[in-house]
């Protein structure tokens, strides 16, 4: 039996909290009989109760109704579908005049312009369509790969990651570029010297990918994403091979001068001809002039990646592109990350004055071996705390390196010690660098061009002492002993 409320409670106002629970209490059941005014209160209260229970609960409007679609993954989706079947109809008018209705890769520049694609994309269109399992495609395969294309990807970011990437990839891992490079190196104009030199196109083709990634990939996920391709300048230049012969003008990645200056630098340094260097092949790197301490980070794994198979203490090729690359250039983003990363000792994100003594100790007593008088460590530090400005005093993060512009003068007075004393001396002078240079090159395009001419030179003279003498070639850099006599300079 409910528990009754005490009858004084009924006294007060209908309205009292006190009154409406006794009154939902009476409302599930009571057997006393009350006065006519209760009896009417007990009847209005189970009136208003049961239509309370007739109206539905008031509903939300749907998530997202009001507010209008502002991401796009795969690109933002074209106003008419029926641009999709004019681009489709134009594939089938390619095909007709296609022997059975088949294309071969050799017929897949005709299928690429009629798509709307730049003429570089027909490896990856060809091989998408089934072509590498078969040797041709024909036009149904491709309509049917091409439309699911079209209708899933609507930016040029979107389609290249889909028709070069794993299915459901979201993103280009380094090995997904392997068929489009060769592609480029089998038919550019500007490659057709390389194409001899079978052996050094899995070189070329592996100097272009990490240069890629290192430009690209600003995550160092190991995956270029679709954001990260929309926001570089590779499907520009992916274009602009189409319309420029020469490879070499083509800087930001593709140029066959840059892989020969890194490719003979690396073969310099690599004695034993392993495709792999260690830490004293690498200590001669630039006659010696970056500190062990700094060697050791490099080799420790805060800036080299997983790759199978892998030795211990060994640096491949791959690495050293993106150690060449961020030593002889390090005002771009990537060689700032590189180096921050390599002093950053333990991993917090910024650098501590412990940290910058650390190596600055060992620079110090390099300098004093040459003769030169090493700056105190507080002199210097007050000098990097002025240079950069931190925001939070005595740390400095990575932030504080990129906002400053100044972070090839901040690495170089901690671990190299021949371009630190260049630098002091030019000051001295009051001298800029590369006055007859081009200012709008890189340092990297600079130093490429530097050293190239100077191969160039050291292999011209080469071959004159050995028309004199007529002995037998000198090779410079042992690449004889591996057949390679084919890598040549322009």
């Amino acid at each position: 039996m409910p528990e009754r409320p005490p009858i004084r409670a009924l006294r007060r106002d209908p309205d009292d909290p006190a009154v409406r629970q006794a009154l939902a209490s009476l409302a599930r059941g009571s057997d006393l009989v009350f006065p006519s005014r209760f009896q009417k209160w007990l009847r209005d209260f189970r009136q208003v109760h049961a239509h309370r229970k007739e109206e539905p609960p008031p509903q939300s409007p749907p998530p997202g109704h009001s507010v209008p679609a502002f991401y796009f993954p795969c690109g933002r989706p074209p106003p008419r579908s029926q641009d999709t079947e004019d681009v489709i109809a134009l594939v089938e008018c390619a095909f007709e005049g296609l022997p059975r209705g088949r294309a071969g890769l050799g017929d897949m520049a005709m299928v690429a312009k009629a798509c709307g694609c730049p003429l570089y994309w027909k490896a990856p269109l060809f091989y998408a369509a089934g072509g590498e399992r078969t040797g041709s495609v024909s036009v149904h395969m491709f309509v049917a790969m091409w439309r699911k294309v079209l209708l899933t990807c609507h930016d040029d970011a979107a389609r290249f990651v889909r028709l070069l990437g794993r299915p459901g990839c979201r993103g280009l891992i380094q090995e997904d570029f392997v068929p489009f490079l060769q592609d480029v190196v089998n038919s550019h104009p500007g490659l057709a010297f390389l194409r001899a030199a079978k052996e050094f196109h899995s070189r070329y083709i592996t100097t272009v990918i990490q240069r890629i990634f290192y430009t690209v990939n600003r995550s160092w996920s190991g995956m270029i994403s679709r954001e990260e391709l929309r926001r570089s300048s590779f499907l520009q230049a992916v274009s602009q091979l189409e319309v420029e012969p020469d490879i070499n003008r083509m800087t930001s990645f593709f140029s066959y001068e840059h892989f020969y200056v890194i490719y003979c630098k690396f073969w310099e340094l690599d004695l034993d001809r392993d495709l792999t260097i260690d830490r004293s092949d690498l200590a001669r790197h630039g006659d010696g002039a970056i500190s062990s301490r700094m060697i050791d980070r490099i080799f420790s794994g805060a800036v080299t990646r997983v790759r199978l198979p892998r030795k211990v203490g060994k640096l491949g090729y791959a690495d050293f592109v993106w150690f060449l690359l961020s030593e002889e250039d390090k005002t771009t983003p990537t060689s700032t990350e590189y180096w921050f990363r390599c002093m950053d000792l333990d991993g917090d994100g910024a650098l501590s004055m412990f940290e910058l003594e650390f190596f600055y100790e060992e620079q110090a007593q390099r300098m004093a071996a040459r003769g030169v008088e090493p700056l105190p460590f507080h002199d210097l530090a007050r000098q990097v705390l002025d240079l950069v400005a931190p925001r939070c005093p005595g740390r400095i993060t990575l932030r504080d390196l990129k906002q400053c512009g100044l972070a090839g003068e901040f690495f170089d007075a901690f671990f190299n010690v021949d371009k630190y004393l260049a630098r002091e001396q030019r000051e001295q002078a009051g001298t800029p660098r590369d006055t007859d240079s081009d200012p709008a090159a890189s340092a990297w395009d600079r130093y490429a061009a530097e050293e190239y001419d100077f191969l160039v030179a050291e292999e011209a003279m080469a071959e004159d002492d050995d028309h004199d003498e007529g002995s037998d070639p000198i090779d410079l850099y042992g690449l004889a002993d591996e057949d390679c006599d084919n890598l040549e300079p322009l």
